[in-house]
Order: C-alpha cells, then sequence, then structure tokens
C-alpha cells in the first residue's frame, strides 16, 4: 500500500469521525434545548395541555378573532415541538382547576371569563376597567395605582405572564390584552425569549410583564416593547398608592 493511498484511507477516515462527532454534539445541543424548552412550558414527553380562547363577540356563531387563532397556532407548534398534545377549550366551559395539566390562556379578560379568574386569583394587584355603557375605557389595566390605557391602534397594552399554583405545579402562561393583536405579540414574544425569560426566573420560576405594542395598525404585532416587571405589584394584595395613569 503506497503512502498516497494510506493518506487518502486516513483522511477518509477522519472525516468519517468528524462527521460522527459533529452528528453527535448536534444531537446533544437539541435534546439539552428541548429538555429546557419542555421545562420551562410544562411540557414532557406525551403530556397534555389546554389552550384556552374565547369566541369573536361579533360572530353569531363558534369562532375566534384572527389574530387569537394565529396565537393559538403559535402555541400549538410549541406544544408539538415539546412532544405533548394540545387541547383547544373556549372560556365559559367547565374546566378543571390549574396546575394539574400546562394552560395557556389568551384573550381579553373583560370577555373571557376563565382569564378573569386568574387574574383576580392570581394577580390581585391588577385591575381591568370593565369599561363604562358607552365602552370607555374598557380593559383599561391599572397596575400599582397607575392606569394603562389604549389609543386602538397606535398603543395598546398586553399582560405576559408565567404563573404556578394548584396541583400538580404545572404553569399556567396568559397572554392578557386589550384586543387581539396584542395576544398575538405576547405570545410571539413568549416563544422567541424563552430562552431569555428562563434564564432570567428559572425554568420554573413565574413573572408577568407588561408590554406594549406600538402603532398595531401599521406593524401589527411586530412591534412590541418591554414597560415593565410588573411581577411582584401584580402578585401583592396590598391597596396600591394612587398615582396618575398613562394617557392622563
Amino acid at each position: 500500500m503506497t503512502d498516497t493511498v494510506q493518506d487518502v484511507i486516513a483522511s477518509g477516515a477522519a472525516l468519517v469521525v468528524g462527521l460522527v462527532l459533529g452528528w453527535a454534539v448536534r444531537s446533544a445541543v437539541h435534546r439539552r434545548g428541548r429538555a429546557r424548552r419542555q421545562r420551562f412550558f410544562g411540557l414532557p414527553d406525551g403530556s397534555e395541555c389546554v389552550l384556552v380562547t374565547h369566541r369573536d363577540s361579533a360572530s353569531a356563531h363558534w369562532s375566534i378573532p384572527r389574530h387569537d387563532a394565529l396565537a393559538l397556532l403559535g402555541l400549538a407548534s410549541v406544544v408539538e415541538g415539546c412532544g405533548a398534545h394540545p387541547e383547544i377549550a373556549p372560556h365559559d366551559t367547565g374546566l378543571q382547576g390549574f396546575g394539574a395539566r400546562t394552560e395557556f390562556c389568551v384573550g381579553d379578560p373583560t370577555a373571557h371569563r376563565r382569564l378573569a379568574a386568574h387574574l383576580a386569583n392570581l394577580l390581585p394587584g391588577v385591575r381591568v376597567h370593565p369599561g363604562d355603557e358607552a365602552g370607555a375605557d374598557r380593559g383599561t389595566f391599572t397596575i400599582g395605582g397607575t392606569a394603562y390605557r389604549m389609543e386602538p391602534g397606535a398603543v395598546e397594552y398586553v399582560l405576559l405572564a408565567r404563573l404556578t399554583g394548584g396541583e400538580g405545579g404545572r404553569p399556567v402562561f396568559l397572554a392578557a390584552g386589550q384586543r387581539p393583536v396584542t395576544h398575538r405579540a405576547a405570545v410571539r414574544h413568549l416563544v422567541r425569549n424563552q430562552a431569555r425569560l428562563a434564564r432570567k426566573y428559572g425554568p420554573d420560576g413565574t413573572f408577568c410583564l407588561l408590554l406594549k405594542v406600538v402603532n398595531s395598525q401599521a406593524y401589527g404585532p411586530d412591534v412590541v416593547e418591554l414597560v415593565a416587571d410588573v411581577s411582584r405589584t401584580a402578585t401583592s394584595t396590598a391597596p396600591p398608592s394612587r398615582r396618575a395613569g398613562k394617557g392622563d
């Protein structure tokens, strides 16, 4: 066997070994990343979760607002990627308590009964204005004495939260916004930033973020700003001091 043939064989063997090692490393990285996502979302292989939404009030039939439907599709992709099984449930049907399985609750808390119940029980420091007879101030958040009023199409707010409680310890994710476009924006923020959120709050941590959707009439759900981490205030039952609100 000549030196040239030996060199070719050695090079080929090194290439095969390198490819195998590269595949093994990528597989290990993928498995670790998937395991971290599963833990953050509370979705181990084969588990079940529920996606809770409300129907479009403008429709006489069961339908979901377009942005809410797209938000649910984004969540369904996450669930599938974790190897779990989703169920979609309307907000006004009898559901079990929380904690036994992961729950994603998406919608307008002034019209979404289960979301409103979660806010009252898990985020007692948040007040959501139901609106007067003319609908004025509907959906306004009051947190820590500050009111956050929407300017439709220009400035709109949404709460994004990961909370735990009840039996089982599975998380409840809330996307509670002032308009359907804000729900979609919150879900996109959650999916895109889950690794950073897990690092900051821990894979089993809780948080409540107030996000602002800017100029949705031009940009849809794409331009989102973090207004504040309101976790401490939102989970507090102490009466807040009154301050001038946004838009006052």
